[in-house]
């Protein structure tokens, strides 16, 4: 492959680039769980709908000024976005992202109406050298890795969660990190350039059993989210992202030859 990858379009550390499309894909994949007590795919995706420049919104003959880092939305469409069987299901987790500091909001036109405001995101999101944020439902934005740390640490991670944790963390063709010439590899940035994982430490990140792990794992991998490259003893495991390279660079996927990737010149 002739194209050169720079550092700096995999992620303008430390924040990772998330296009819209890619999430909202993963939105209408309703074979992805997202029960659980983690709150990445909620807040990511109210990130996803945050307008980068002001602009007017209209919902029901009225306009309502929307600034950059905000959104307004009807509630019945925030319930449609989390999944939750009630509406005020969707603004408990508005008010626990709230208290969280995250997120501020208010309720309009008799509480039908959500405007929330993503705290932070002129920090985040401002114009690069090297491409321009998106407008309103297309291109992307940048999100915060911290964010990633904190919010699957506060509680049980469901499948979305992990998806987005997967790939926040995906690294291609960084000569530091074994085995990214070959693929986007999952690298949790520990420091060894090794991408090697065990199912107990994922356990321990995404707050599940290791039976779950290996049954999500293997989930995505029938999917085609994921190719799982595993290695015999107590090696473990190394996780290739599929679509990484289409989503975010608009280049050809390449299919991850497993006996390459388990050769031990590329991993002890």
């Amino acid at each position: 492959m002739d194209y050169q990858l720079e550092i700096k379009q995999i992620v303008d550390y430390p924040r990772c680039r998330i296009y819209r499309e890619f999430l909202r894909c993963l939105m209408e994949d309703r074979d992805i769980r997202t029960n659980g007590s983690s709150y990445l795919f909620y807040y990511m995706t109210l990130c996803s709908y945050a307008n980068f420049r002001s602009s007017y919104r209209r919902i029901e003959g009225i306009s309502y000024l929307v600034g950059p880092g905000e959104w307004i939305c009807k509630t019945s469409e925030l319930a449609e976005w989390f999944r939750t069987r009630f509406q005020h299901q969707a603004v408990a987790i508005l008010d626990f992202l709230q208290e969280q500091n995250y997120i501020t909001y208010t309720k309009l036109g008799r509480n039908h109406l959500i405007k929330f405001t993503i705290n932070g995101w002129k920090q985040h999101n401002t114009a690069l050298d090297y491409n321009y944020p998106c407008l309103k439902d297309v291109g992307f934005f940048f999100f915060p890795v911290a964010a990633v740390h904190e919010l699957i640490s506060m509680g049980k991670c469901s499948e979305m969660d992990i998806v987005l944790d997967l790939w926040v963390h995906a690294i291609y063709n960084d000569r530091q990190v074994q085995g990214s010439e070959l693929g986007p590899v999952v690298y949790f940035r520990n420091a060894t350039g090794n991408p090697l994982t065990n199912f107990s430490d994922l356990a321990l990140r995404w707050g599940i059993s290791k039976a779950t792990v290996s049954r999500i794992l293997s989930k995505l991998q029938d999917k085609k989210y994921l190719s799982l490259v595993s290695f015999t003893g107590r090696h473990g495991s190394v996780i290739y992202l599929c679509s990484y390279l289409s989503t975010m660079f608009g280049i050809s996927d390449v299919m991850i030859d497993k006996t390459e990737a388990s050769h031990p010149r590329k991993f002890p």
